[in-house]
Protein backbone atom coordinates (compact mmCIF):
# COMPACT_ATOMS: atom_id res chain seq x y z
CA UNK A 1 0.00 0.00 0.00
CA UNK A 2 2.96 2.31 1.11
CA UNK A 3 5.24 1.77 -1.97
CA UNK A 4 2.12 2.54 -3.99
CA UNK A 5 1.60 6.17 -3.35
CA UNK A 6 2.94 8.43 -5.92
CA UNK A 7 4.07 11.29 -4.23
CA UNK A 8 7.06 10.72 -1.81
CA UNK A 9 6.65 13.22 0.94
CA UNK A 10 3.39 10.97 1.42
CA UNK A 11 4.99 7.36 1.45
CA UNK A 12 7.67 8.97 4.38
CA UNK A 13 4.76 10.20 6.57
CA UNK A 14 3.37 6.85 6.04
CA UNK A 15 6.09 5.11 7.34
CA UNK A 16 7.64 7.62 9.92
CA UNK A 17 3.62 6.94 10.94
CA UNK A 18 2.82 3.97 10.74
CA UNK A 19 6.07 1.84 11.56
CA UNK A 20 6.66 4.37 14.59
CA UNK A 21 3.74 4.11 15.91
CA UNK A 22 4.04 -0.09 15.35
CA UNK A 23 7.69 0.11 16.74
CA UNK A 24 6.29 1.76 19.91
CA UNK A 25 3.61 -0.34 20.34
CA UNK A 26 6.09 -3.34 20.50
CA UNK A 27 7.96 -1.72 23.26
CA UNK A 28 4.59 -1.00 25.51
CA UNK A 29 3.58 -4.50 25.12
CA UNK A 30 6.85 -5.80 26.38
CA UNK A 31 6.56 -3.52 29.47
CA UNK A 32 3.31 -4.86 29.78
CA UNK A 33 3.79 -8.70 29.18
CA UNK A 34 1.41 -8.41 26.17
CA UNK A 35 2.21 -9.90 22.62
CA UNK A 36 4.85 -7.60 21.23
CA UNK A 37 3.87 -9.33 17.36
CA UNK A 38 0.16 -8.86 17.80
CA UNK A 39 0.97 -5.13 19.19
CA UNK A 40 3.23 -4.55 16.19
CA UNK A 41 0.70 -5.82 13.66
CA UNK A 42 -2.04 -3.38 14.89
CA UNK A 43 0.45 -0.08 15.43
CA UNK A 44 1.25 -0.90 11.98
CA UNK A 45 -2.24 -0.83 10.67
CA UNK A 46 -4.07 1.47 13.35
CA UNK A 47 -4.29 4.39 10.34
CA UNK A 48 -4.70 1.90 7.45
CA UNK A 49 -7.79 3.25 5.59
CA UNK A 50 -6.02 7.39 5.58
CA UNK A 51 -3.23 6.15 4.06
CA UNK A 52 -5.01 3.98 1.40
CA UNK A 53 -7.53 6.86 0.51
CA UNK A 54 -6.41 10.02 2.18
CA UNK A 55 -9.57 10.02 3.73
CA UNK A 56 -9.34 11.49 7.26
CA UNK A 57 -12.52 11.15 8.63
CA UNK A 58 -13.56 7.58 11.14
CA UNK A 59 -9.78 6.56 11.05
CA UNK A 60 -10.50 3.46 13.60
CA UNK A 61 -13.84 1.90 12.63
CA UNK A 62 -12.51 2.97 8.52
CA UNK A 63 -9.22 1.13 8.61
CA UNK A 64 -10.96 -1.84 10.88
CA UNK A 65 -13.21 -2.56 8.65
CA UNK A 66 -10.45 -2.25 5.57
CA UNK A 67 -8.25 -4.24 7.33
CA UNK A 68 -10.84 -7.13 8.14
CA UNK A 69 -10.74 -8.78 4.95
CA UNK A 70 -6.81 -8.43 4.46
CA UNK A 71 -6.38 -10.48 7.98
CA UNK A 72 -8.87 -13.20 6.45
CA UNK A 73 -7.76 -13.46 3.06
CA UNK A 74 -3.57 -14.08 4.87
CA UNK A 75 -5.08 -16.83 6.44
CA UNK A 76 -2.18 -16.75 8.74
CA UNK A 77 -4.22 -15.42 12.53
CA UNK A 78 -6.45 -17.05 14.47
CA UNK A 79 -10.07 -15.91 15.12
CA UNK A 80 -8.84 -14.68 18.22
CA UNK A 81 -6.10 -12.72 17.11
CA UNK A 82 -8.06 -11.31 13.89
CA UNK A 83 -10.77 -10.08 16.89
CA UNK A 84 -7.74 -8.76 19.32
CA UNK A 85 -5.89 -6.49 16.39
CA UNK A 86 -9.29 -5.55 14.76
CA UNK A 87 -11.03 -3.70 17.76
CA UNK A 88 -7.93 -2.28 18.79
CA UNK A 89 -8.15 -0.80 15.57
CA UNK A 90 -11.00 0.29 15.82
CA UNK A 91 -11.32 2.05 18.71
CA UNK A 92 -7.57 4.07 18.62
CA UNK A 93 -9.28 7.11 18.39
CA UNK A 94 -11.11 6.80 21.70
CA UNK A 95 -8.96 7.87 23.78
CA UNK A 96 -11.58 9.48 27.00
CA UNK A 97 -12.26 5.40 27.56
CA UNK A 98 -10.10 2.75 28.90
CA UNK A 99 -10.76 -0.58 27.40
CA UNK A 100 -8.54 -3.69 26.57
CA UNK A 101 -4.89 -3.92 27.05
CA UNK A 102 -4.01 -3.96 23.21
CA UNK A 103 -6.83 -1.17 23.02
CA UNK A 104 -4.65 0.93 25.36
CA UNK A 105 -1.13 0.04 24.13
CA UNK A 106 -2.27 1.32 20.37
CA UNK A 107 -3.71 4.53 21.70
CA UNK A 108 -0.56 5.07 24.35
CA UNK A 109 1.32 4.36 21.01
CA UNK A 110 -0.13 6.94 18.70
CA UNK A 111 -0.02 9.67 21.58
CA UNK A 112 4.26 8.83 22.13
CA UNK A 113 4.86 8.55 18.53
CA UNK A 114 2.78 12.04 17.86
CA UNK A 115 4.51 13.85 20.98
CA UNK A 116 8.15 12.52 19.39
CA UNK A 117 7.42 12.93 15.71
CA UNK A 118 6.84 16.44 15.83
CA UNK A 119 9.82 17.84 18.19
CA UNK A 120 7.92 17.41 21.30
CA UNK A 121 5.24 20.18 20.01
CA UNK A 122 2.58 17.80 18.79
CA UNK A 123 -1.16 19.20 19.01
CA UNK A 124 -2.51 16.90 21.91
CA UNK A 125 -5.80 17.36 23.55
CA UNK A 126 -5.95 17.88 27.21
CA UNK A 127 -7.03 14.23 27.50
CA UNK A 128 -4.07 13.04 25.48
CA UNK A 129 -1.46 14.96 27.46
CA UNK A 130 -3.12 13.39 30.50
CA UNK A 131 -2.51 9.89 28.77
CA UNK A 132 0.94 11.00 27.39
CA UNK A 133 1.81 11.79 31.51
CA UNK A 134 0.75 8.23 32.65
CA UNK A 135 2.95 6.41 29.59
CA UNK A 136 5.99 8.46 30.99
CA UNK A 137 5.80 7.53 34.18
CA UNK A 138 4.98 3.80 33.50
CA UNK A 139 8.62 4.16 31.50
CA UNK A 140 9.95 6.24 33.92
CA UNK A 141 10.24 9.29 31.77
CA UNK A 142 11.44 12.56 33.18
CA UNK A 143 10.09 15.63 32.04
CA UNK A 144 7.34 17.57 32.18
CA UNK A 145 4.76 19.19 29.70
CA UNK A 146 4.04 22.62 29.31
CA UNK A 147 0.11 23.24 29.28
CA UNK A 148 0.66 26.59 27.68
CA UNK A 149 2.88 24.86 24.58
CA UNK A 150 1.38 21.42 24.02
CA UNK A 151 -2.28 21.47 24.89
CA UNK A 152 -4.70 22.31 21.88
CA UNK A 153 -8.91 21.82 22.17
CA UNK A 154 -10.43 20.22 19.49
CA UNK A 155 -12.83 22.66 17.73
CA UNK A 156 -16.25 21.95 16.70
CA UNK A 157 -16.72 21.75 12.88
CA UNK A 158 -18.46 24.19 11.46
CA UNK A 159 -22.02 22.93 10.00
CA UNK A 160 -24.31 23.70 6.99
CA UNK A 161 -27.66 25.06 9.57
CA UNK A 162 -29.93 22.79 7.24
CA UNK A 163 -27.62 19.79 5.80
CA UNK A 164 -30.56 18.23 4.02
CA UNK A 165 -30.90 20.96 2.34
CA UNK A 166 -27.11 20.80 1.22
CA UNK A 167 -27.40 17.60 0.62
CA UNK A 168 -30.55 18.01 -2.11
CA UNK A 169 -28.06 20.76 -3.67
CA UNK A 170 -25.10 18.18 -3.71
CA UNK A 171 -26.99 15.72 -5.30
CA UNK A 172 -28.90 17.89 -7.88
CA UNK A 173 -25.61 19.15 -8.97
CA UNK A 174 -24.12 15.59 -9.34
CA UNK A 175 -26.96 14.25 -10.98
CA UNK A 176 -27.65 17.02 -13.57
CA UNK A 177 -23.59 16.41 -14.59
CA UNK A 178 -24.46 13.24 -15.98
CA UNK A 179 -21.21 10.94 -14.37
CA UNK A 180 -20.15 8.15 -15.98
CA UNK A 181 -19.96 4.97 -13.73
CA UNK A 182 -16.37 4.50 -15.58
CA UNK A 183 -13.28 4.95 -14.25
CA UNK A 184 -12.20 7.09 -17.09
CA UNK A 185 -14.81 9.58 -15.11
CA UNK A 186 -12.91 11.82 -12.22
CA UNK A 187 -16.67 12.65 -10.57
CA UNK A 188 -16.94 9.08 -10.45
CA UNK A 189 -13.34 7.77 -9.02
CA UNK A 190 -14.75 10.37 -6.45
CA UNK A 191 -17.73 8.72 -5.51
CA UNK A 192 -15.07 5.21 -5.47
CA UNK A 193 -12.63 6.58 -3.16
CA UNK A 194 -14.37 5.65 0.10
CA UNK A 195 -14.22 2.26 -0.99
CA UNK A 196 -10.49 0.90 -0.89
CA UNK A 197 -11.03 -2.48 -2.47
CA UNK A 198 -9.40 -3.94 -4.96
CA UNK A 199 -10.95 -3.73 -8.09
CA UNK A 200 -13.72 -1.45 -6.96
CA UNK A 201 -14.73 0.12 -10.45
CA UNK A 202 -15.40 -3.17 -11.47
CA UNK A 203 -17.58 -3.99 -8.23
CA UNK A 204 -19.66 -0.98 -8.01
CA UNK A 205 -20.32 -0.86 -11.87
CA UNK A 206 -23.52 -0.52 -12.88
CA UNK A 207 -24.23 -0.92 -9.29
CA UNK A 208 -23.34 2.39 -7.33
CA UNK A 209 -26.83 4.14 -6.40
CA UNK A 210 -25.85 3.81 -2.26
CA UNK A 211 -22.21 4.99 -3.54
CA UNK A 212 -23.58 7.84 -4.71
CA UNK A 213 -25.93 8.26 -1.76
CA UNK A 214 -23.44 7.66 0.56
CA UNK A 215 -20.69 10.44 -1.56
CA UNK A 216 -23.46 13.39 -1.19
CA UNK A 217 -24.31 12.63 2.38
CA UNK A 218 -20.02 13.01 3.05
CA UNK A 219 -19.94 16.42 1.54
CA UNK A 220 -23.05 17.53 3.02
CA UNK A 221 -21.81 16.97 6.46
CA UNK A 222 -23.78 13.55 7.09
CA UNK A 223 -20.27 11.66 7.91
CA UNK A 224 -20.54 8.33 8.59
CA UNK A 225 -18.09 5.73 8.47
CA UNK A 226 -18.22 2.89 5.66
CA UNK A 227 -19.92 0.40 7.83
CA UNK A 228 -22.01 1.02 10.11
CA UNK A 229 -20.35 -1.06 13.95
CA UNK A 230 -21.77 -4.20 13.58
CA UNK A 231 -24.09 -3.60 10.21
CA UNK A 232 -23.86 -6.67 8.29
CA UNK A 233 -23.27 -4.34 5.09
CA UNK A 234 -21.07 -1.54 4.14
CA UNK A 235 -22.61 1.84 2.80
CA UNK A 236 -22.23 1.07 -0.83
CA UNK A 237 -25.22 -1.21 -0.64
CA UNK A 238 -28.98 0.15 -0.34
CA UNK A 239 -29.44 -2.65 2.53
CA UNK A 240 -26.62 -1.15 4.86
CA UNK A 241 -28.88 2.68 4.63
CA UNK A 242 -32.18 0.79 4.97
CA UNK A 243 -30.58 -0.98 8.31
CA UNK A 244 -28.68 1.63 9.77
CA UNK A 245 -32.13 4.00 9.40
CA UNK A 246 -34.06 1.74 11.06
CA UNK A 247 -31.62 1.04 14.14
CA UNK A 248 -33.12 2.20 17.49
CA UNK A 249 -30.55 4.56 17.86
CA UNK A 250 -31.34 6.59 14.81
CA UNK A 251 -35.00 5.68 13.66
CA UNK A 252 -34.57 7.66 10.11
CA UNK A 253 -37.32 5.34 8.22
CA UNK A 254 -40.73 6.54 6.92
CA UNK A 255 -43.25 5.36 4.88
CA UNK A 256 -45.19 7.78 2.74
CA UNK A 257 -47.86 8.77 4.88
CA UNK A 258 -46.74 7.29 7.81
CA UNK A 259 -47.74 9.40 11.28
CA UNK A 260 -48.76 12.37 8.75
CA UNK A 261 -44.96 11.55 6.52
CA UNK A 262 -44.78 13.71 2.94
CA UNK A 263 -41.21 13.36 1.91
CA UNK A 264 -39.09 16.36 1.32
CA UNK A 265 -36.39 17.89 -0.44
CA UNK A 266 -33.30 16.27 1.12
CA UNK A 267 -34.85 12.66 1.93
CA UNK A 268 -33.12 9.30 0.46
CA UNK A 269 -35.70 7.23 -0.81
CA UNK A 270 -35.55 3.93 -0.90
CA UNK A 271 -36.80 1.20 -3.87
CA UNK A 272 -38.67 -2.11 -3.60
CA UNK A 273 -37.91 -3.91 -6.70
CA UNK A 274 -37.31 -1.29 -9.16
CA UNK A 275 -35.30 -2.59 -10.91
CA UNK A 276 -35.43 -6.45 -10.00
CA UNK A 277 -36.46 -8.89 -7.69
CA UNK A 278 -34.55 -7.92 -4.79
CA UNK A 279 -36.22 -6.21 -2.15
CA UNK A 280 -34.60 -2.46 -1.14
CA UNK A 281 -32.87 -2.46 -4.93
CA UNK A 282 -32.51 1.04 -5.43
CA UNK A 283 -32.12 4.58 -3.72
CA UNK A 284 -31.76 8.60 -4.62
CA UNK A 285 -31.93 11.56 -3.15
CA UNK A 286 -35.53 13.72 -2.90
CA UNK A 287 -35.36 16.95 -4.70
CA UNK A 288 -39.14 17.48 -4.72
CA UNK A 289 -42.16 16.13 -4.06
CA UNK A 290 -45.90 16.30 -5.59
CA UNK A 291 -48.70 14.38 -5.54
CA UNK A 292 -48.11 12.02 -8.01
CA UNK A 293 -44.13 12.44 -8.98
CA UNK A 294 -40.93 12.80 -7.13
CA UNK A 295 -38.14 15.01 -8.25
CA UNK A 296 -35.04 12.14 -7.89
CA UNK A 297 -31.56 12.71 -8.52
CA UNK A 298 -30.02 9.24 -8.70
CA UNK A 299 -26.45 7.75 -9.24
CA UNK A 300 -26.85 4.75 -11.97
CA UNK A 301 -30.11 5.42 -13.18
CA UNK A 302 -31.88 2.76 -13.76
CA UNK A 303 -28.28 0.55 -13.37
CA UNK A 304 -27.32 2.21 -16.63
CA UNK A 305 -24.33 3.12 -15.41
CA UNK A 306 -24.94 7.31 -15.47
CA UNK A 307 -26.67 9.98 -13.09
CA UNK A 308 -29.48 12.13 -13.68
CA UNK A 309 -32.28 14.00 -12.01
CA UNK A 310 -35.61 12.91 -13.42
CA UNK A 311 -39.02 12.12 -12.01
CA UNK A 312 -40.22 8.86 -10.52
CA UNK A 313 -43.99 7.92 -9.60
CA UNK A 314 -44.16 8.92 -6.02
CA UNK A 315 -46.27 5.44 -5.49
CA UNK A 316 -44.62 3.00 -7.13
CA UNK A 317 -42.14 0.70 -6.13
CA UNK A 318 -41.21 2.53 -3.05
CA UNK A 319 -40.12 1.27 0.10
CA UNK A 320 -39.98 4.52 2.22
CA UNK A 321 -37.55 7.18 2.98
CA UNK A 322 -34.60 7.67 5.33
CA UNK A 323 -35.40 11.66 6.70
CA UNK A 324 -31.61 12.16 8.63
CA UNK A 325 -31.64 14.50 11.14
CA UNK A 326 -30.31 17.62 10.66
CA UNK A 327 -28.03 17.98 13.78
CA UNK A 328 -27.48 13.99 13.33
CA UNK A 329 -23.75 12.83 14.34
CA UNK A 330 -22.22 10.00 14.23
CA UNK A 331 -21.77 8.86 18.28
CA UNK A 332 -21.36 5.07 18.81
CA UNK A 333 -20.64 3.82 22.08
CA UNK A 334 -21.59 0.28 21.87
CA UNK A 335 -19.44 -2.98 21.63
CA UNK A 336 -17.89 -3.37 18.61
CA UNK A 337 -17.89 -7.32 17.53
CA UNK A 338 -15.95 -7.71 14.34
CA UNK A 339 -17.20 -9.91 11.49
CA UNK A 340 -15.12 -12.55 10.76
Amino acid sequence: MIMSMVNALQRQEACVQLYGVSTLASMLAMKREQNQELAAITGLLHNYYFYRTGIREFPGPNSAETVRPLLTHLNIFTEEEQITILKAIFYHEDRSRVQGPYEEIVKDAYVLQMYFQNNNSGRLTQQDAGRLRNVFRELAIPGELSDKKHYSDKRAILQHPNRRSKLAEIAEALGREKIIGIPGDERYREICTYWPDQGIYKVLQSNWCAAFVYHCCMQAGFQLPIRYPNGMYRLAGVGAWLEWAQLPETGFFYGDGQNGFIPQRGDIVIYDQLLSDDSHDHTGIVLACGDKEILIAEGNRDNQNYSSVFYRDRWHCILGYIRIDNDYQFDYNGEYIPII
